[in-house]
């Protein structure tokens, strides 16, 4: 039975196991004449014609984000939700294709597995929105990664125009890469062809309207750095609360210090992240002094601890967050399995922790519930963990280079 699931029809099988089972699980709201969670708003969008005062503000999602929303919405409100899963459903097809090699590559078979595993625990949270739509991108823009950097920067833009967390993968590629040049330049293009959309819709003076959104946005319940106020709220300590932002539909907390807080979270954010392109242009200079650079392991290193970065100091903690750590891993995994397991059993555990606070004990949790908060204690602990084990492996490899193959993978290949 292993080695038949190895096999390019095998993969296929479970493919069509997880996406057919939530296509399926979804029908259920289609023919209810409903849609799932988010995308009751982006039903509502299209069904609009996303007037002027929709589009692109006040919503908080880039421009090119409208795409998905717009192709779902081509046959009208009634099959907005099937449409919507099945452009998720093809987007994964052809990742998980690039990144099994089409299943001739057993190493990529394995990993391709691992996505699977990792779609099917998130569940809805990678089937109701934006961010499902762009993790499939993003990791087929990271597999062209170090060898074309032209195409990969491209692909990498254009999902950041959905959704600005893949700005965190394009900033190790133009790291890492020879010709800095070609990134700068796919990146330059589709920009260019995005804002030139914009002006035809008569939208360009609000193209950059999301990069001040989450500015006045509290700390929200699930962000990693919300969690002393989670506890206090649960404890009843210092007049600590939990309530509902409904100008954007987001749980928050509040207490001592929490606005403090809040206001700092966004100059760390930007610390942070200049800190660890910093470290990787740091480790790149480190292995070429030692003429052993691997650019490619470099790349995914990188990817990681900035995307990691991008959700442990961030005061938004929403749970569709965590989606995008996946891409990163599953590529990981597909070229050197052995060492990159830790942060593919520590992302299982942070999806299942995920899934068990949302959808299935939100209301619990956002009831003062000790149990449910101690689950999203431990998840973002897990998080705090992989961020950490990014950093460490990026510094390791500037001082020492990509560690050596374990014995495992050795015996494998002989």
């Amino acid at each position: 039975m292993t080695r038949w699931l190895l096999t390019p029809r095998g993969l296929l099988t479970g493919f069509l196991v997880v996406h057919l089972g939530y296509l399926a699980f979804m029908s259920v709201f289609v023919f209810q004449g409903q849609a799932f969670s988010d995308t009751n708003i982006y039903r509502d969008w299209a069904a609009a014609g996303f007037p002027q005062d929709l589009q692109p503000s006040p919503w908080v999602y880039p421009i090119a984000g409208l795409l998905p929303i717009w192709i779902s919405g081509l046959a009208g409100p009634g099959p907005f939700l099937l449409l919507w899963v099945l452009l998720t459903s093809v987007l994964n097809g052809v990742a998980i294709g690039i990144l099994s090699g089409w299943g001739k590559k057993p190493s990529g078979v394995r990993a391709a597995w691992w996505w699977l595993a990792f779609i099917a625990i998130m569940g809805t949270l990678g089937f109701a929105r934006v961010d499902g739509v762009t993790a499939p991108i993003v990791l087929m823009g990271l597999s062209l990664g170090v060898a074309s950097p032209f195409a990969s920067a491209a692909i990498l833009a254009f999902a950041t125009w959905m959704k600005v967390w893949p700005a965190a993968a394009l900033v190790p590629l133009f790291a890492v890469v020879r010709d800095r040049w070609k990134v700068i330049a796919g990146a330059v293009v589709v920009t260019a062809a995005v804002a030139a959309v914009a002006a035809m819709l008569g939208v360009a003076p609000h193209l950059l309207d999301f990069l001040t959104t989450q500015g006045s946005r509290g700390m929200q319940l699930e962000a990693t750095f919300t969690t002393p106020w989670l506890w206090m709220s649960v404890l009843g300590i210092g007049g600590a609360r939990m309530y509902m932002n409904t100008e954007i539909n987001s749980m928050q907390v509040d207490g001592p210090g929490s606005t403090v807080a809040s206001a700092l979270m966004q100059p760390l954010f930007v610390l942070i992240a200049l800190a660890v392109a910093l470290v990787i242009f740091w480790a790149l200079h480190q292995g070429k002094k030692r003429g052993h650079e691997d650019r490619a392991e470099l790349l995914l290193a990188g990817a990681l601890t900035m995307v990691s970065a991008f959700i442990v100091f961030n005061k938004v903690g929403s749970p569709q967050f965590m989606v995008w750590l996946g891409p990163v891993v599953a590529l990981g995994l597909a070229q050197d399995r052995a060492a990159w397991r830790v942060p593919a059993r520590l992302l299982l555990g942070i999806a299942a922790a995920t899934f068990v606070v949302y959808p299935l004990f939100y209301d619990a949790l956002s009831h003062n519930s000790p149990i449910m908060a101690f689950v999203l204690s431990v998840r973002n602990v897990l998080l705090v963990a992989l961020f950490v084990w990014a950093a460490l492996r990026l510094v390791r490899l500037g001082r020492k280079g990509a560690p050596a193959v374990d014995q495992e993978l050795r015996d494998a290949k002989s």
